[in-house]
């Protein structure tokens, strides 16, 4: 969940597209050694899953790598922060999935492919399921999320749990995303002293960084897109239905997704063919069973962008003449690549959707959050909202050190969802999101998707005024339950920023043709480099 809603930002930022600051690899702050060669860095999913095919790697060995990736740069060097939790039974998993291949069964192209997922996904295993809270340290979920056991079924390798902006970033306004109380602060690989983003600020950071093949995050509002654009990420906030929810920690019922984290186009296409499914425990993906493809990414073309009518939106950033500039530059990289564009292509109901969405969020929090915490066993810190609240009361030195939360003490003063301002609000976010929205602009234009900047570079991690959002473009999507691909677009000042392709319900198979087709033409992403800071 992101907090643009909240906050008042301002920044005065300038740079060309895809240029910016490239800057050499340099020693991690307080390691006094460069970060070394490693054989994975930057390695794509499907060429991982194809050395696999050939015998170039086993599923042991890439653990042993990312394992030692991790206590090299993550737990030590430049300390990222990133993973909360590594799987106890990794190698064990490894070793059974490598005789399955040795013995003639292969489950696909995720077979013993490692992965990450954000702690607030739940595995039956020895792992727990905490949303970055120490109230649920010690909470094992008694069964996987479903999404975690069809990526398992695919043959994937679940290496741990990534840390995340607790409780997904729905506690306090003011929050510095990337803390939680239990994982404590994840970095920027691209500077140190810069946030991840959030929520899934561990997921994106590890992809980034190659600690893991590809990670899992999960979305209310630009809690995928966002730490994927800053951190030079492919990330695909799904159609709300497309995948499960069950077993997930939730905030809203009505926007709540996972979706994939990854360093290519490809690679999210993946993940996301191994993630969709109806599940009769989740009725909101009673509606994706003719929508799902068995292979996204039989939808990518290294031409996608050819043809393609895309409507840029300009308003999310026009405050800022800096990266309006960027926005122009990507708009003429658009065109070479054949599309055709319409500039400006707004939505009619810009900025008016946070307050309702809010109220929405705060009604679907308590409720959702509820029903979740009530199968914790009898005599666990925290089987309620009010019961989590008086935890974090009671351990405040150790939970709220930073920041508050008071989010949670709105959410529980909402009633039912069957009270009438819970109604109207959720008809106000449908009818701005949508028919105000997202479906009027793609009908009046005629339109394939339309595109903005994600995001702005990620700003500096402030520990007494919480975060500075720069902007961004996830709230239409997020609301309306649409989907929202972002690819990287190159180096503002030398901190990453993704470009956004959104649309209507169900149009993934067209997002990630132009999304493939932008990342083919540009080769925009730039590995990152586990600088102290970036100078401009």
């Amino acid at each position: 969940m992101k907090r643009r809603n909240f906050l008042a930002a301002s920044t005065a930022l300038g740079s060309a597209l895809f240029t910016g600051c490239r800057l050499a690899p340099q020693s991690p702050a307080g390691s006094g050694k460069p970060v070394g060669d490693f054989e994975l860095d930057g390695v794509a999913l499907a060429d991982i899953s194809a050395g696999l095919r050939t015998g170039k790697w086993t599923s042991q060995r890439l653990v042993e790598l990312y394992h030692a990736r991790t206590e090299a740069i993550d737990r030590n060097g430049p300390r990222l922060s990133a993973i909360i939790e590594w799987n106890p039974d990794a190698e064990k998993l490894a070793a059974e999935l490598d005789r399955e291949r040795k013995g003639g069964r292969e489950r696909g192209p995720l077979h013993g492919i490692p992965i990450l997922l954000k702690d607030n996904i739940d595995t039956g295993d020895r792992m727990s399921t905490s949303a970055g809270s120490l109230a649920l340290e010690n909470w094992h979920a008694p069964q996987d999320a479903v999404v975690a056991a069809r990526l398992r079924a695919a043959g994937a390798l679940i290496l741990g749990k990534t840390n995340l902006s607790e409780w997904a970033n729905f506690r306090s306004a003011h929050s510095t995303s990337g803390w939680s109380g239990r994982g404590g602060q994840t970095r920027n690989p691209y500077a140190l002293d810069r946030c991840p983003s959030g929520s899934s600020s561990g997921s994106a950071v590890a992809a980034a960084a190659s600690l893991c093949a590809g990670a899992i995050g999960t979305e209310t509002d630009g809690s995928i897109t966002s730490p994927s654009s800053v951190n030079g990420l492919v990330g695909i906030k799904p159609t709300v239905g497309l995948i499960s929810r069950s077993g997930i920690i939730p905030i809203s019922a009505s926007q709540d997704t996972a979706g994939p984290i990854t360093r290519t186009v490809r690679d999210a296409a993946m993940l996301l063919s191994a993630m969709t499914g109806v599940d009769p425990q989740d009725p909101s993906t009673a509606a994706s069973a003719s929508r799902i493809a068995a292979d996204y990414t039989r939808f990518l073309d290294p031409a996608g962008l050819r043809g393609a009518r895309l409507g840029i939106a300009r308003k999310f950033f026009d405050s800022s003449a800096p990266l309006d500039r960027y926005l122009s530059g990507c708009v003429e990289a658009l065109k070479k690549g054949g599309a055709e564009v319409i500039d400006p292509a707004d939505l009619p109901s810009h900025g008016q959707i946070d307050a309702p969405e809010l109220e929405v969020l705060l009604y679907e929090f308590k409720d959702g959050l509820n029903r979740y915490l009530s199968r914790l066993p009898a005599g666990a810190p925290a089987r309620s909202l009010k019961e989590l609240i008086d935890y974090d009361e009671k351990y405040r030195q150790r939970e709220m050190p930073i920041f508050e939360q008071e989010l949670f003490v709105q959410a529980e003063a909402k009633g039912p969802l069957t009270e009438e301002r819970y109604a109207k609000a959720r008809a106000d976010c449908l009818r701005l999101s949508r028919q105000e929205g997202i479906d009027a602009v793609i009908a009046r234009y005629n339109l394939d998707a339309i595109v903005a900047l994600t995001s702005g570079p990620a700003w500096y991690i402030d520990t007494i005024n919480g975060d500075r959002d720069t902007g961004n473009c996830t709230t239409p999507a997020a609301v309306a339950g649409y989907p929202h691909v972002t690819v990287p677009a190159g180096l503002f000042r030398g901190l990453p920023i993704g470009l956004s392709f959104f649309g209507r319900a169900w149009s993934e198979p067209t997002l990630l043709k132009l999304a493939y087709g932008w990342e083919q033409q540009t080769k925009a992403r730039v590995q990152p480099t586990f600088r102290a800071t970036v100078q401009a």
